[in-house]
């Protein structure tokens, strides 16, 4: 099930042919993506810093990372996974902590918000909701899996969805201290699709040594 629905992510399909295509648990995983990352991690961190009019800081962090250009004409397409680390990493040695972990979060709220108007069919969002969580979250972190070369770029994702439930992605390469990013954007898809008072708490980091940024999840389950 899981499978299929990640592959819905991108590839919608009417919902009545969803349940039957659930029981196809063969479908392949791409693993000659090259080490890109979705636009948004870009995309949404302009539109905050926008919106919060820190436009100095703004030309400033993407001087300092050598994308000066990328600001004056957005990415529309996938980008290499160095851009994307550099450009955080210039957020954080500029700004003070707070404000450049205010503003990351924000910027991952912002992504897990496109990938909700854009990228999970109706369909998908309706079943996810009407389900358990139990059922629901565990669905939602192998769809979140089997796309994770949109986050992740060269690191490598697995998930945890038993008594525990957890991502974690190896050789991260966009940690940054607290991985505000990813845990914004994983918190905001679990909120709307599983739990309203979903969470999300990285207790390992790969900035720290650790071998892969985890991400433990708390749920408050509905019970059917």
């Amino acid at each position: 099930m899981g499978n299929v629905i990640a592959d819905r992510l991108i590839h919608p399909v009417p919902a009545r042919k969803l349940v039957g295509a659930a029981r196809d648990t063969t479908l392949p995983v791409d693993v000659t993506r090259p080490a890109k990352i979705g636009p948004n991690a870009i995309l949404q961190l302009i539109a905050v810093m926008r919106e919060e009019q820190h436009d100095r800081w703004l030309r400033d962090i993407f001087y300092r990372s050598g994308l000066s250009a990328m600001l004056l004409e957005p990415p529309t397409e996938m980008v290499d996974e160095t851009a994307v680390a550099d450009l955080y990493k210039a957020l954080f040695e500029r700004l003070p902590p707070a404000a450049a972990s205010r503003i990351a979060a924000k910027a991952g709220i912002y992504t897990a918000r496109y990938i909700l108007a854009h990228r999970i069919p109706k369909p998908v969002k309706i079943i996810l909701k009407l389900l358990p969580s139990r059922w629901s979250a565990p669905l939602l972190l192998r769809a979140i899996q089997r796309h994770a070369w949109t986050f992740a770029g060269s690191g490598k994702t697995s998930v945890v969805t038993g008594n525990e439930l957890a991502i974690e992605i190896a050789a991260n390469p966009i940690a940054m201290p607290g991985c505000v990013w990813h845990g914004a954007v994983f918190e905001t898809l679990l909120r709307r699709l599983v739990s309203a008072k979903a969470s999300v708490r990285q207790t390992d980091c790969c900035r720290n040594g650790a071998p892969a940024c985890r991400f433990e999840i708390a749920l408050s389950d509905r019970q059917r």
